[in-house]
């Protein structure tokens, strides 16, 4: 199977972007059981398959509840350098240690000492305590905790907004129409 012909432009936006940290960073959008928005910053981890979404979470974060009762979302990727704007929609699958303990175990190797202190903090979202212990590094031997999660979002549409020409260039594919590209006006 071939990639999506959306992936090789976002793989040169993102070498315009170099190694900064901000590169890997995208927007969230979920919907609250209340109906209402929610929009926060994840890390993106990679490709499980050529358009499905990697990304990490805490299971303990209300995202969870969120993603459990509405997993239709679309993320908002902006790479400034590139002058591009991603935005990516479809559903995201959540898969805990319960699930598949080795793939989840795979992925908690793959990072840092200190992106796995972030599953050691205190619950997310709750009041601060001074006495909380905030560890800096966990070691790769460590077993990752039962609240990390593993998010693949299965992309069904991309949407590119290109500030690079005049006029700007707004492309759009979906995986229903086989990726075929379509131009709209921005």
């Amino acid at each position: 199977m071939t990639l999506p012909p959306w992936r090789p432009l976002l793989r040169s936006a993102l070498q315009r972007e170099g190694r900064t940290p901000a590169a890997r960073w995208l927007q969230l959008a979920t919907v609250a059981a209340d109906g209402t928005p929610r929009v926060r910053t994840l890390v993106f981890r990679g490709w499980d398959a050529h358009s499905r979404m990697l990304l990490y979470t805490d299971g303990r974060s209300s995202k969870t509840a969120e993603l459990t009762h509405q997993p239709a979302v679309e993320t908002c990727w902006l790479l400034p350098k590139a002058k591009q704007q991603y935005r990516f929609r479809g559903a995201i699958e959540l898969c805990s240690i319960a699930q598949d303990a080795d793939h989840c175990r795979n992925h908690w190797e793959q990072l840092s000492p200190g992106g796995r202190a972030l599953w050691a903090w205190p619950e997310p979202g709750q009041p601060f305590s001074a006495g909380a212990e905030w560890p800096v590094e966990i070691e790769e031997t460590t077993p990752p905790p039962q609240h990390f999660l593993v998010l693949t979002l299965t992309i069904e549409r991309v949407e590119l907004l290109d500030l690079s020409h005049h006029p700007h260039r707004r492309l759009t594919w979906s995986l229903a129409q086989r990726w075929a590209e379509q131009r709209l006006n921005p």
